[in-house]
Formats: structure tokens, C-alpha cells, sequence
């Protein structure tokens, strides 16, 4: 496939999302956490640190819709200039910012939890932007002196949808472990994925992306406790996860993707310009298939949280599922403050909504990502 070839409808391979669980035997959301690099810029901060002239791309960064970004950007040499970095200091940078990044949004989601660290029992690690071996969760055990006998998985190399599709598993296991705390964190270090040049295909991609890390935990209420108030539904900060859906658009596969640049020695990410406008068009038949599962319809959702994927993005799927600007301010709130977070993004969003304290017992609402695949992917869940 080449850029621009993408067309909505064509080729696509779905999963059903499943009927609505029993409010009793779903995991409920007891905290949340994020973290980001030191430092933020705005772009024409950016633009000057790098030198920028190129009007067109002047144009992409500062008609984004972002303000400011958290990035660790390179030093400058005696000339003023970025001094580049190889794709293996891009790797050591990665393993830095995301320990650091990771461990902090860990700790600020035990905290809103009043969980300790002693208290996970399984822990997911989410990231596209390194390659690590052993893996992230592996790392952050040693140092941050959890158990040794958490159980863990990582997820590589999956993009910006990536959070929800940890958190499915997640959530499964939750469900399987009545009682027990499992954590999913998606750790970003964007600033380890970026190729500096003159293109116009490298200017979209660096003008959009953050560093950002959150994290998310989860219990299942044992069965003693789920007896005892048996189709009650929580309180308005523990929302229950009742189902997921994914949309995967074959036909776009190549629209996200990381290619190796022989002339730079790096990993370049490349966005296809129809992407927006592929997503926007199937956001209905993935959220209509998710909301029939439970009998719902989409005015019965008081809470949408959209990746904050780009300001394209985000106008589609706004416009192709008749939300308004208040729907969805979080995600358009975190574009503006962070960029694109990738995996994390809609953790932030998440983060906002929570402390707005607007969410009430009973509420409906709905987490959508989109991502390489390219992927839709959905959860609802309940206060």
C-alpha cells in the first residue's frame, strides 16, 4: 500500500465484543497514575531548538492543536546544533525515561489506590518506543524492589492502541484472581523514536508525539464481597470494565508503521495522511457493536475518552459518532498539554475525568484508541 491509498470499508477483520458480565464478576478500576519527562516545550520552542525554517513545516507544528510536549531532546554542540544520536544511545535513552517515567506513574497509581507495592500480584508493561531484553517489567521489579513473584507480561511494538489491548488480558486475569491487584502500564519514551530531517513525513510525526507514562490497577471484588451487594453498581470513583471490542482495518496495515532508514542507521515512523479519515469511518461499527452487546446506545454514555491521537483524529471520530466539543474535552485537553502520548494517552484523559468529580453512580462510559493495524479498539465500563 502507498500513502493516500487507504479506503475506508474495504477488507476488514473484526472480534465481537462480548455481552455485558454480571456487574459482580467484573473488574472494577481502583487507581490511576502518570508521569512524564522533566522538561516541556512548545512548538516554536521546538522549532527554534532545531533550527526549523521550512515554512510547510513550520505550518504542521504550530496548527497541531498542541501547545506544549514533554521531550528529552538532545544536546546542542559549540554551534547551536542537536548533536544526532545513534539508534543505540535512542535505545539507551528509552531503558532511562522509561524506568524512571514508568516507576513514578506506578507509584502515583498505588497512591490513588491506597495500594502499597507489596500489593501487585500481576503487572503488564506497555511500550512501542524501545526494545528491551529483559523486559520493562522485569527492570522496574529490581528496581523498584517489588516481589519477585508478580506475575508479568510486556507488550512490544503494538503503537497507540496498545493500552486497551493490555488492559483486556489485564482485566481477564483480574477476573480469574478475584482479590488480587494487577497493573497495566504503558511507559512512551517518544523522544527515543525520532529521526530529524527536512521531510515533510518525519515533520508530521515529530511534531506530534510526547513522552508520557500512566498506569492503571485493577481488582475483582472476591466473592464474599460481590454477595453482599450483588447488582449494586459502584461508586462513582471504581468504575467495572464490562466489555471490549477491536476493529482491525486490514486494508490500512501499513498506514502506522516503524520502517528502518538505511540513510539515518534508525527506525523512522511513518503516518499515512488518509489515516483520520479511515479511523473516523469506522469509529461507528466498532462503538454500535460494543454498546448493542449491552443493550446500550450511544446517548446512553455520559463519558467518552478518545486517544488524543492527533487533532484530525480526534475531529473524525468526534463528527462520525455525533460527540460534542464537551465530549470530548479530556482527550483534546491532553492533545493540547502533551501531544500524542501514544499507548498512555487515554489513561491521561482518564486521569482528567476522575479529577473533574463529575462522574456519578450508574454512569456509562467509553475508552476508544486507535492505532497501527490499523486498529480501533473500545471498552465500556461503569460507575
Amino acid at each position: 500500500m502507498t500513502a493516500g491509498t487507504i479506503t475506508p470499508g474495504i477488507d476488514v477483520t473484526e472480534t465481537h465484543a462480548p455481552r455485558t458480565k454480571p456487574a459482580a464478576g467484573a473488574a472494577r478500576i481502583v487507581g490511576v497514575g502518570t508521569a512524564n519527562t522533566e522538561h516541556s516545550y512548545s512548538q516554536r520552542e521546538l522549532l527554534d531548538h532545531f533550527a526549523i525554517e521550512d515554512p510547510k513545516v513550520r505550518s504542521v507544528f504550530l496548527n497541531s492543536a498542541i501547545d506544549r510536549r514533554h521531550l528529552s531532546l538532545p544536546e546542542l554542540d559549540a554551534d547551536g546544533a542537536p548533536i544526532e544520536e545513534s539508534q543505540g544511545e535512542l535505545l539507551t535513552k528509552h531503558r532511562r525515561l522509561a524506568l524512571d517515567m514508568g516507576a513514578r506513574a506506578l507509584r502515583a497509581c498505588l497512591d490513588n489506590s491506597g495500594l502499597e507495592p507489596s500489593d501487585i500480584d500481576y503487572l503488564c508493561c506497555v511500550t512501542t518506543t524501545g526494545f528491551l531484553t529483559p523486559g520493562l517489567s522485569a527492570l522496574l521489579i529490581r528496581e523498584m524492589g517489588l516481589s519477585p513473584r508478580i506475575s508479568r507480561v510486556d507488550v512490544v511494538g503494538m503503537g497507540c492502541n496498545a493500552g486497551l489491548n493490555a488492559l483486556n488480558p489485564v482485566a481477564g486475569w483480574s477476573v480469574a484472581n478475584p482479590g488480587k491487584v494487577a497493573v497495566a502500564l504503558c511507559v512512551e519514551a517518544c523522544s527515543a523514536a525520532y529521526v530529524i530531517d527536512s521531510t515533510l513525513r518525519t515533520a508530521v510525526v515529530n511534531s506530534l508525539f510526547g513522552d508520557g507514562a500512566a498506569a492503571i490497577a485493577l481488582v475483582t471484588d472476591s466473592q464474599d464481597t460481590a454477595h453482599s451487594a450483588p447488582e449494586a453498581p459502584t461508586d462513582s470513583g471504581s468504575p467495572r470494565i464490562l466489555a471490549f471490542a477491536s476493529h482491525l482495518i486490514t486494508d490500512a496495515i501499513d498506514a502506522m508503521r516503524f520502517d528502518w532508514d538505511d540513510a539515518q542507521g534508525k527506525f523512522s515512523f511513518f503516518l499515512d495522511p488518509q489515516v483520520p479519515y479511515v479511523v473516523g469511518a469506522h469509529a461507528e461499527r466498532i462503538i454500535d457493536r460494543l454498546l448493542d452487546g449491552a443493550g446500550l446506545r450511544r446517548s446512553d454514555i455520559s463519558h467518552w475518552l478518545v486517544h488524543s491521537g492527533g487533532k484530525k483524529v480526534i475531529d473524525a471520530v468526534r463528527v462520525n459518532l455525533g460527540l460534542t466539543r464537551h465530549d470530548v474535552r479530556h482527550t483534546t485537553g491532553v492533545l493540547r498539554d502533551y501531544g500524542n502520548l501514544s499507548s498512555g494517552s487515554f489513561l491521561f484523559s482518564y486521569e482528567r475525568l476522575l479529577q473533574e468529580r463529575v462522574t456519578r453512580s450508574g454512569d456509562h462510559g467509553v475508552l476508544m484508541v486507535m492505532g497501527p493495524g490499523s486498529t480501533i479498539e473500545a471498552a465500556l465500563v461503569q460507575w
